[in-house]
C-alpha cells in the first residue's frame, strides 16, 4: 500500500493514511527546507505540487484548513466569503498546535486530533501527484491528487486562493 524510505518513521499523517487504505510514499529531507522552491526540488516535484496546509481560526476554538497549492496566496476576501465570515485570522502556533497536533512546517490534513473543516483549493487536484505536510517536520507524504480526494470525502473544493502576484 504504501511506499516508505526504510529510513522514515511513521508520521501521524502516514499513520492515518494506512488506516484508510489510501497509498502514498514518504519523503524526507536530507536537511532544513528553506524555501519552496527547494522543497519540491528534492522532492522532484515541482513548487506547484507542494501542498500548503494553512489553518484559520473562525471562531473561538473553531478551525478551518484551507490547502493550497505551491506559491499561490489564500485569497482572503474569498474565503471570508465562503465562509460567511466578516473576520478571519491564521491560527497562531498555540492555537495551530492545539487544533492540528502538528507545528507550522508540518501540518497536514490527516491524524487530526479534532475534526475539522477542510476546504481544497481547486488548483491543488489539478496535478496528478501531491506533496503535503506529515505531521513531522522534514518528511513529507506524496501521494496522489485522487487519493487526496478520496481521503478526505468531505473537504470542500472552491477557488481559496489566487496566484502569488494577484
Amino acid at each position: 500500500m504504501s511506499s516508505v524510505d526504510p529510513s522514515v518513521d511513521a508520521t501521524p499523517v502516514s499513520r492515518a493514511l494506512d488506516g484508510s487504505g489510501i497509498p502514498y510514499r514518504l519523503f524526507r529531507h536530507p536537511g532544513p527546507v528553506h524555501t519552496l522552491e527547494q522543497a519540491a526540488e528534492e522532492r522532484g516535484q515541482r513548487p506547484e505540487q507542494v501542498v500548503r496546509s494553512i489553518v484559520f481560526r473562525v471562531g473561538a476554538g473553531e478551525f478551518v484548513m484551507v490547502l493550497v497549492a505551491g506559491a499561490h496566496q489564500v485569497d482572503w476576501k474569498a474565503l471570508r466569503r465562503y465562509l460567511g465570515q466578516s473576520r478571519l485570522t491564521t491560527a497562531t502556533e498555540p492555537e495551530l498546535l492545539a487544533a492540528t497536533g502538528y507545528v507550522a512546517g508540518a501540518v497536514g490534513p490527516f491524524g487530526l486530533p479534532h475534526p475539522m473543516r477542510v476546504l481544497i483549493d481547486e488548483r491543488v487536484l489539478a496535478e496528478a501527484e501531491l506533496s503535503l505536510g506529515s505531521g513531522l517536520r522534514g518528511t513529507t507524504v506524496i501521494l496522489t491528487s485522487a487519493d487526496l480526494r478520496r481521503a478526505l470525502p468531505e473537504a470542500e473544493v472552491g477557488v481559496f486562493a489566487a496566484s502569488r502576484s494577484g
